[in-house]
């Protein structure tokens, strides 16, 4: 899949050697949270859009590939001040993830966004809180999404 990027991170990515820096910002929402968390890579907050996201330091594992399940992401963030083991207490299902990669020259810019996955199976203690992100599973949906019966459509019969 290919993916539109400005030219300054083009050249960015392809330079043997650059002064950019690639910041991965995380969004986690729920209905039930007052407002959304945004925790930034970076070691310094980092205001995007009008949004400042608070440095946390994580770890994030890539999606995989495998043609059983949707892909999966793993996400870890370190437990700092318990604000996020406070936010998964209060909420009964599983919060959305939003992943973006800016440039740390131009923050407001998003040179990648990855909106839709949800984040399952969490755990967490004293130090860290772990969770799986998950795309939604459309395998099991219907399709097509109707049938063609002479109750729902009478003029075909």
């Amino acid at each position: 899949m290919s993916r539109s990027i400005s030219l300054t991170a083009k050249q960015a990515i392809n330079a043997p050697e650059t002064g950019e820096t690639f910041i991965i910002l995380l969004t986690i929402d729920h209905p039930n949270l007052s407002a959304p968390i945004r925790v930034s890579s970076d070691a310094v907050d980092t205001v995007s859009r009008g949004n400042t996201f608070i440095a946390f330091p994580f770890d994030l594992s890539l999606p995989d590939d495998t043609d059983n399940r949707p892909p999966r992401a793993k996400l870890q963030i370190d437990n700092v001040d318990r604000q996020i083991v406070l936010a998964v207490r209060s909420i009964p299902s599983p919060p959305s993830v939003k992943i973006e990669i800016v440039r740390g020259a131009a923050p407001d810019t998003v040179e990648a966004a990855f909106p839709d996955f949800q984040m399952r199976d969490i755990h967490y203690d004293a130090l860290v809180v772990k969770g799986a992100l998950t795309l939604e599973e459309l395998n099991g949906e219907p399709y097509p999404a109707r049938i063609f019966s002479p109750a729902d459509f009478p003029g075909l019969f």
